[in-house]
């Protein structure tokens, strides 16, 4: 396995029954058919059709909610007075819309109230998706160029970030709208800081070698990254100025890094053992341990705030899995069906990751009795890499 910046690197779902602690909760639910997930359902009685369909794509996106004319849940009303009713409560929504964009946005937010109120789990509806649409190579030993996008969970309100016609890779959310990401656009492999909304971007780092898999810490002041300006690819921690070099294989190439949620360790892919497997290094140690062993490769790490790892283990073909570090893969659980899957990327809720599939963005469900991985849009394209922000 190779980790260079030509992107030929391995690629870059907590309620299997939702226990409700209050009797006040208690639903009439349905049981989905090849799922088994019990859910509340839900009936929109709202005019506004931008709004509607929204909504209930979200509702049914956090897999607590199944749609339905006669749900026991009656949502209705109009552009300033929403409201949702039944299990003994009552929510509102007073948000004004006047377009088909921000009926979409006030849906969203009424999702997350709602999965909140009823569900008592984060709401991800509002949590953009960053993604990348890969081109074909120009010619012979060119590198494919690959524009970075952005969405929604529901699909709509797709957007192009780069229009650049050159390689954007590794983009990794620094903020609610600042993006830190690896391109040539000048030629050479550097990394780059955008706005989205804007598109306004600087150089961060102009490095020599190539730069391959960056990763930022929980409190955003450190950056982790692989950097082979050295030699071979290593594992680097950068903190403004200051490089701190936390691996050493002069015949392994390292990469994916990942933070762990306090920020003191980082887990990333190695192939020292010769198949790219995931290992966990101590920031202050420099002590490693591996992680992973089943399966053929296991790569594309990303860890969540509750401590859980997801991956993409080859065991045939390519699915996502989700482990506990503190146990490694012996007892991970495979979420998905054998694919092409590539680079899981948690949600807040920590329960779904969006991940790629065939080109195609999904949203997975990672509950043992969770939905079947939804598709975010069905555009024409070749969608990689999506980094949810949470």
């Amino acid at each position: 396995m190779k980790y260079g910046i030509i992107y030929a690197m391995k690629k870059i779902l907590i309620l299997a029954s939702l226990a409700l602690a209050s009797a006040a909760f208690a639903e009439t639910v349905v049981n989905i058919v090849g799922v088994g997930a019990e859910k509340f359902t839900v009936s929109i009685q709202v005019a506004n059709s931008d709004y509607s369909k929204c909504l209930a794509k979200n509702l049914e996106l956090s897999g607590l909610f199944v749609v339905k004319p006669s749900g026991s849940i009656k949502i209705s009303g109009a552009s300033g007075s929403i409201s949702a009713s039944g299990r003994g409560k009552v929510i509102t929504s007073p948000d004004v819309f006047s377009d088909a964009a921000s009926a979409r946005m006030a849906a969203r937010r009424f999702s997350n109230a709602l999965t909140e109120a009823f569900g008592k789990q984060k709401g991800f509806a509002l949590d953009k998706i960053l993604f990348l649409n890969r081109g074909k190579s120009s010619g012979k030993g060119n590198v494919r160029p690959s524009e970075m996008c952005l969405s929604y969970p529901d699909g709509f309100d797709v957007r192009q970030v780069t229009s650049d016609a050159k390689m954007s890779i590794y983009q990794r959310w620094l903020n609610d709208e600042s993006v830190i990401y690896i391109s040539d656009v000048r030629g050479v492999p550097q990394v780059w800081e955008i706005d989205t909304n804007t598109g306004k971007r600087r150089m961060k780092w102009s490095l020599k070698g190539s730069p391959n898999g960056i990763a930022v810490s929980p409190d955003g002041s450190k950056i982790a990254a692989i950097l082979s300006f050295q030699g071979n690819p290593e594992l680097y921690v950068i903190s403004g100025d200051r490089f701190v070099r936390l691996t050493k294989t002069p015949l392994a190439s390292e990469g994916q890094p990942t933070w762990s949620p306090d920020g003191k360790k980082i887990a990333y892919v190695s192939n020292e053992a010769r198949r790219p497997q995931i290992y966990v290094v101590d920031v202050a140690t420099k002590q490693k341990r591996r992680l992973t062993s089943k399966g053929r490769e296991n790569i594309d790490p990303d860890w969540g705030p509750d401590g859980r790892i997801a991956y993409i283990t080859k065991r045939g073909g390519a699915q996502v899995a989700v482990m506990n570090p503190a146990e490694g893969d012996s007892t991970a659980q495979l979420v998905t069906e054998e694919g092409s899957w590539e680079h899981p990327s948690w949600a807040r809720d920590m329960r779904h990751v969006t991940a790629n599939n065939s080109g195609a963005i999904f949203i997975v469900d990672t509950e043992k009795d969770g939905d079947k991985p939804r598709r975010v849009f069905s555009a024409k394209g070749n969608f990689i890499s999506p980094v949810w922000r949470r």
